[in-house]
């Protein structure tokens, strides 16, 4: 069996993904605002009010304080010379395996949230899909992009 990629996101990316949580939860919580604003029209009982709330808040902070960390804890990537092994998953672990001659092109990519912290995501781009390694140091990710582009040209048997 294969030994599980060994490599790690930055330590600060489980930050950014519980402000993007946080900014998602916010968002979910106009269904209970707007059920709110609908009773307030209409005679709509009050105990679902209550109920979506409580879901919502629930929902929030599992999300926020829970599952980010353990998202965090179990992202790992390795790149190897033939290939590029993604791992990833809290319920459902999926192990990818991206071989070196189906990479097409790689890109380093930033958000307002990510530039903010100083990190950078790495996009491999094959035929079929795009995968992305986020959350790694600016400097770590344009290494890591250099890397797999000089990896995949010598993959390539028609250069």
């Amino acid at each position: 069996m294969r030994p599980l990629p060994d490599r790690y996101l930055a330590p600060k990316t489980r930050r950014v993904w519980k402000i993007t949580a946080g900014f998602e939860s916010i968002f979910l919580f106009l269904i209970p605002a707007g059920y709110w604003g609908a009773a307030q029209v209409w005679e709509l009982p009050m105990w679902i009010f209550y109920t979506l709330v409580g879901f919502f808040l629930l929902t929030a902070v599992l999300s926020i304080f829970i599952l980010q960390p353990l998202k965090w804890k179990r992202w790992r990537y390795k790149v190897y010379e033939n290939e590029v092994e993604l791992m990833r998953g809290v319920f459902i672990v999926e192990r990818v395996i991206i071989p070196m001659i189906r990479v097409q092109h790689v890109d380093t990519r930033q958000g307002p949230i990510l530039r903010h912290y100083k990190l950078a995501s790495v996009t491999i781009s094959t035929a079929a899909t795009v995968h992305e390694i986020p959350g790694l140091e600016m400097e770590a990710a344009g290494e890591l992009r250099d890397q797999i582009a000089q990896l995949a040209r010598e993959a390539d048997p028609d250069e």
